[in-house]
């Protein structure tokens, strides 16, 4: 007799009720993933095992008339990863996008993300991910605040006025606990005015919209880059004050004496030594062009700042094996990028308590296996 194989499927709604959007609880959940990638009790793919995920490009032409061309986030990725400790889960993020969804009435990035038994490797749960990634995005800076931040910092800058702009700073106000001020710089001057409304409206907090990058960068304590990567964000080192720390989430560049002066964190440096490793393979002419930290790939490679293996990752300061900010005059840079380990361990958090709550629609994949004969 065979065994009966059923998994749980979480709608955006349910994963609503199961606390999805509770950013703080996310960024514990988040620092407790941290320790994790600090010990090694994790594996993504590729061949190191930090590998964030397998991407499926279109190309500029095609002769096939169904198949899709390149265009801007126009992709699927597959996201694979396990997660250790209390976590102890297997699975799948899949990422599909598509800029023009929004004239569609869809999002731009529509995702999903599968549970698997680490063992059996039978689906647990398929879940909506959206919420679960937009979150998680927003709450890894937010563990970067927690150790890296200025416990006094007042004045948040954010750059960008978008999703993921507006998720980090959702966690960034949760451990910012003496934050007074907001201030928006975007290339649209009214989407960065908007959101300073709802700001002001929402939390009471003193909001506006610069009229200019250095404008926004020389009021911040704490700055959160995440802006789109249409038009890039170059900032200059002297804009950036005593004490400040600015969070990489979306690309920047900022002259070299920045990096030269700076305490320089970085969300997982195995992770990013795969990303240095893929910018060798490439042409010379195309080497440390596009994604996050490129500028500082480029420092390291030309020998101006020490490699990889002498960076910090972050989860070492959360397990006590670094310091993080250790006086208020240090000038921190924390550098962040995506990774399936994230959005596994707050799908787990997410899918336990919807379990606990009767949450979620149970769907069989078979009472008994089919023995092919």
């Amino acid at each position: 007799m065979g065994k009966k194989t059923e998994f749980l499927f979480l709608n955006e709604e349910e994963c609503i009720k199961a606390g999805v959007l509770d950013y703080a609880r996310c960024i514990d959940v988040e620092e407790e993933i941290f320790g994790l990638l600090s010990v090694g009790d994790y594996r993504m793919g590729g061949d190191k095992w930090n590998s964030h995920g397998l991407a499926v490009k279109f190309p500029k032409e095609s002769p096939f008339p169904n198949m899709p061309v390149d265009g801007p986030d126009r992709r699927f990725l597959a996201m694979p990863g396990y997660l250790g400790g209390r976590f102890n889960i297997a699975g799948l993020k899949w990422y599909g996008s598509n800029i023009i969804n929004p004239t569609r009435g869809l999002p731009r990035s529509i995702l999903t993300m599968m549970l698997n038994d680490p063992d059996t490797a039978e689906p647990i749960a398929l879940m909506s991910a959206n919420l679960i990634s937009a979150v998680r995005t927003g709450c890894v800076p937010g563990v970067g605040v927690r150790y890296l931040a200025r416990k006094d910092s007042e004045v948040c800058v954010n750059i960008g006025a978008g999703p993921v702009s507006k998720a980090c700073f959702e966690a960034i106000r949760c451990e910012a606990k003496n934050l007074k001020e907001v201030v928006v710089y975007d290339i649209v001057k009214e989407k960065a005015e908007a959101w300073c409304d709802e700001i002001t409206k929402k939390y009471g907090y003193k909001a506006w919209a610069a009229d200019s990058l250095e404008e926004a960068v020389r009021a911040g304590d704490i700055i959160s880059v995440a802006a789109s990567s249409v038009k890039p964000v170059n900032i200059v080192n002297d804009w950036l004050k005593k004490g400040s720390t600015i969070i990489f989430t979306g690309r920047c560049n900022i002259d070299e004496a920045y990096y030269l002066d700076c305490k320089m964190y970085w969300d997982n440096t195995k992770l990013h030594e795969v990303y240095y490793d893929e910018h060798l393979q490439l042409p010379e002419a195309e080497r440390f062009i596009n994604g996050i930290g490129v500028q500082i790939y480029r420092m390291m490679f030309e020998g101006k700042l020490p490699g990889l293996n002498d960076q910090i990752s972050l989860g070492d300061v959360v397990v006590g094996k670094a310091k993080g900010r250790e006086n208020d005059d240090e000038r921190i840079l924390f550098v962040t990028s995506g990774m399936p380990v994230w959005d596994l361990g707050w799908s787990y958090e997410i899918y336990q308590t919807a379990k606990k709550m009767g949450l979620g629609t149970t769907l069989k994949l078979w009472d008994s296996a089919y023995q092919c004969q």
